[in-house]
């Protein structure tokens, strides 16, 4: 089987105006990069996704929530805070951002990919149940993972590995209680959004259910792959999970301007075959790759390349 690659031209209406870091070019740069690999683009399966429906969104978020983003949008209020920019087709590109992420689900389980990544933006991982927030308006993967569970009556229990630069703060919190889904985030400490701390592990059911490693700025690529490893070596020796999804961020790359470490491409594709390892052990291979950050236009789309390659490898 193919991986499945998911995308739609409804991600470059999402504006964020001139001079944002989450830019509709980071669409841009990672289609013509993947696509102009011929050889790699030949093992992919290209697959447009749908709208995801209101009820799809609100199993990860409340309705407060849905209808505080789409009234935002539809009054031109512009901004949902300081950071997160909306416009005229933005509340469309975040129903498609959380509808792809879904698409790659069915993919995935259907046989249409053997695993699926999702070029999309607006990114999702800092959207709390209750708010927007970093970018974000509709926590995607968290959505897809509510609608892998409610869909799937084999998928029981997901995991999330976030390698962001910055910790998935909403996607923590809205399994912060629950033990059907394991999340791990490695990500720059102290920096945005000031979460993700070594003692956040989870609350009530959902104890022991969260794992962060917190790194300092400017460690070196080798330590932060060792951490990573390591990470997943006691995730696994305790979490069989039916179902794996990366929030794929790569502002952890050396030249990114938002983050400061220190990896490269090759250090995403060796995480990429960690992860890949422990699905086939675990879930048939099930991964589903959701993009977070990354904002080096000149590296990203060769770094996303890197990792979609170890994909279908």
């Amino acid at each position: 089987m193919r991986t499945a690659f998911i995308h739609h031209p409804i991600y470059e209406k999402h504006d964020t105006g001139p001079g944002h870091p989450e830019t509709a070019a980071r669409y841009r740069v990672i289609m013509d990069s993947v696509s102009g690999d011929t050889a790699l683009w030949d093992q992919l399966a290209e697959i447009t996704p749908e709208k995801a429906s209101q009820g799809l969104i609100q199993a990860a978020h409340t309705r407060e929530h849905f209808r505080r983003v789409e009234s935002a949008i539809e009054n031109g209020e512009g901004m949902l805070d300081a950071d997160t920019v909306v416009s005229m087709r933005s509340f469309d590109a975040a129903l498609f951002a959380a509808g792809g992420a879904c698409r790659a689900v069915d993919a995935v389980m259907n046989g249409e990919g053997k695993n699926a990544f999702v070029n999309v933006r607006p990114p999702g991982h800092h959207a709390t149940a209750q708010k927007a927030m970093g970018f974000c308006l509709f926590n995607n993967v968290a959505v897809a993972a509510r609608y892998a569970q409610n869909a799937y009556k084999q998928i029981e229990r997901v995991a999330v590995i976030d390698w962001d630069v910055h910790h998935g703060n909403g996607t923590q919190g809205i399994f912060y209680d629950d033990p059907s889904a394991f999340f791990f985030s490695m990500h720059q400490y102290p920096w945005y959004p000031g979460t993700g701390s070594r003692g956040e592990t989870g609350v009530g059911r959902g104890l022991g259910t969260t794992l962060n490693i917190p790194l300092k700025a400017s460690t070196n690529a080798r330590d932060q792959r060792g951490a990573f490893e390591a990470a997943i070596d006691e995730i696994r020796g305790k979490v069989v999970p039916d179902l794996i999804f990366i929030s794929a961020g790569f502002d952890a790359h050396l030249l990114d301007p938002l983050g400061q470490l220190q990896l490269e491409d090759r250090d995403f594709a060796a995480m990429t075959n960690v992860v890949k390892d422990w699905a086939d052990e675990a879930c048939d291979g099930r991964i589903v790759s959701v993009l977070e950050g990354g904002y080096d236009l000149e590296s990203l789309g060769g770094t996303v390349a890197a990792h979609v390659a170890e994909l279908a490898r």
